[in-house]
């Protein structure tokens, strides 16, 4: 499941992340070496090197994607040569990244600042924890939540951390464009007075956040407006019945409610895809028929987001 959700994540900022075109990521070490411009020496033989280019920085992605730029974080900024300056210098901004991420509703208490850093720079860091030096104002460590991790257990808390804090980037600077605002149709006025209502209240929902049931709200709307529309001359079992649509997996899973959306923007699609959809699929081969035929509807509007059946 989390590398179903890692691959998702990794497709979706890859794709739509950057300001000049895509930008291949990995998570988390393009993230982890992207976030500064250094070369520093780590030991006397061994020259560790990052490299930031104009248009391709995580600092770059970050200030696309929230439109403005963000309190503590600079993309150009210079860091320190000696490894525990630098070290303390980018913990610092990971924190107030993660403090500026939390002041918009992301959920990270389980991420901590240490856990964005570079394996080499996650070692300098627990050894000053050890210590416990105040090297100086904004830096004192205390005893309490002191993780010492095994290399490979740091690898994966990491690719964990750095994976959730995309996560909840996409939510609080993408999602938080979405707008309840619309014309109302008065032709669909009728067919959706009767329909239940997701509600926008903050607190109606501990699994969704008001952006995202505002999300719900345009795919319930869409489909009741658009089921008849669709499927009416349907040979593979008619119109679908009415639905409630209230998740974002288990009632996506047959492809109608997906199909009604592209067809409320392109419904010159309905004849030639949408029409040979079985809308009340009982197997496997038909949840597979009905997948096949929503993905080459978005193929043939260039919709290429990577997205396999």
């Amino acid at each position: 499941f989390f590398q179903k959700t890692l691959t998702a994540v990794k497709s979706w900022f890859t794709l739509f992340g950057w300001p000049k075109g895509q930008n291949p990521i990995s998570i988390p070490h393009s993230l982890r070496s992207d976030v500064c411009k250094v070369q520093t020496t780590i030991s006397q033989d061994k020259v560790f090197t990052r490299n930031l280019s104009k248009d391709k920085g995580f600092c770059e992605m970050l200030f696309h994607l929230y439109g403005d730029s963000l309190p503590g974080i600079t993309a150009s900024q210079s860091l320190s040569r000696d490894p525990v300056e630098r070290m303390l210098q980018l913990h610092w901004q990971h924190s107030a990244l993660l403090s500026f991420l939390k002041s918009l509703g992301a959920y990270l208490p389980h991420v901590m600042p240490e856990f964005l850093l570079e394996p080499e720079d996650y070692k300098i860091w627990i050894k000053m924890k050890k210590v416990k030096p105040e090297l100086k104002v904004g830096y004192r460590f205390s005893d309490k939540n002191i993780f010492v991790l095994e290399d490979s257990t740091f690898e994966a808390i990491s690719k964990r951390a750095w994976t959730d804090v995309l996560l909840q980037i996409y939510k609080v600077f993408v999602l938080r464009r979405v707008s309840s605002h619309s014309k109302t149709d008065p032709s669909s006025l009728e067919s959706t007075q009767n329909m239940p209502r997701i509600k926008p209240e903050p607190l109606s929902s501990n699994i969704y956040s008001s952006y995202e049931r505002k999300v719900l709200t345009w795919l319930n709307n869409n489909y009741e407006k658009n089921r008849k529309i669709v499927w009416k001359d349907c040979q593979k079992g008619g119109v679908p019945p009415r639905r409630w649509i209230v998740n974002f997996d288990q009632d996506l899973m047959d492809g109608l409610v997906l199909a009604a959306q592209v067809a409320a923007y392109c419904p010159y699609l309905i004849a030639t895809h949408f029409i040979r959809m079985y809308t009340n699929p009982r197997s496997y081969q038909q949840f597979l028929h009905n997948s096949l035929i929503l993905v080459k509807a978005m193929h043939a509007v260039n919709l290429n987001i990577d997205i396999k059946v």
